[in-house]
């Protein structure tokens, strides 16, 4: 199936010239968005096709559990990122939303389709359950014993992971964190503590899936 062109438009007001890309059919971008002047179109494009993956190295089996995340934003995202990680299947506890909520698709963008999951109840069951499976709990959570996620050696052979991460306010469930494995924090230099969780997965997920990869 063919990939739909784009247009990349700028506005022909010297003192605007917002420059700004149109799917076709959608909009005309015909008018600048930011002044109403008249646009011209400077370029059509298509997407670049994602290059071949090279054949990687053995890389470890990620699961990730959400305990109580309350935004369906953060877990479209979430959902996306372990699409495009890898990861084998999200486990949904508590509060968080599935899939089939009507706004997990506008940050999912149709990865809440390819990615496994689950729904539980209850997230510390969930998590006594993985752990029974021979699962290796990993909390990403700043805490006074937490290690720097990037210090994290996966020795070969290591079991699945679980990633946890917690609700955006409350963080995870401290019971929970007490049957955690290991418990990592991403270190931050600026004036923040913390990231936004989905932030936060995004840079653990890769990091557990590819950091070591090769190494």
């Amino acid at each position: 199936m063919s990939i739909p062109p784009f247009q990349l438009r700028q506005c022909e007001n010297p003192g605007c010239r917002f420059r700004f890309p149109v799917t076709n059919g959608r909009q005309t971008g015909e008018f600048c968005p930011h002044c109403g002047a008249p646009t011209r179109l400077v370029l059509l494009y298509s997407q670049s096709e994602r290059p071949s993956s090279p054949t990687q190295p053995a890389l470890p089996t990620v699961e990730a559990l959400l305990d109580n995340i309350r935004s369906v934003y953060n877990v479209g995202s979430i959902f996306r990122t372990a699409d495009g990680a890898g990861l084998s299947h999200l486990h949904l506890c508590g509060i968080t939303p599935p899939p089939n909520h009507p706004k997990i698709a506008k940050t999912a963008l149709g990865a809440e389709a390819s990615v496994a999951w689950s729904q539980y109840r209850n997230g510390l069951d969930t998590a006594v359950s993985l752990k029974k499976r021979g699962c290796q709990l990993w909390a990403i959570e700043e805490s006074a014993d937490s290690e720097s996620l990037f210090t994290a050696v996966i020795p070969a052979g290591s079991p699945p992971i679980i990633l946890i991460v917690g609700n955006e306010r409350t963080g995870i469930d401290p019971d929970i964190l007490a049957l955690c494995h290991r418990i990592l924090h991403i270190p931050m230099q600026g004036q923040k503590k913390s990231l936004n969780v989905a932030t936060a997965f995004g840079i653990a997920a890769y990091f557990v899936r590819y950091g070591q990869a090769g190494s």
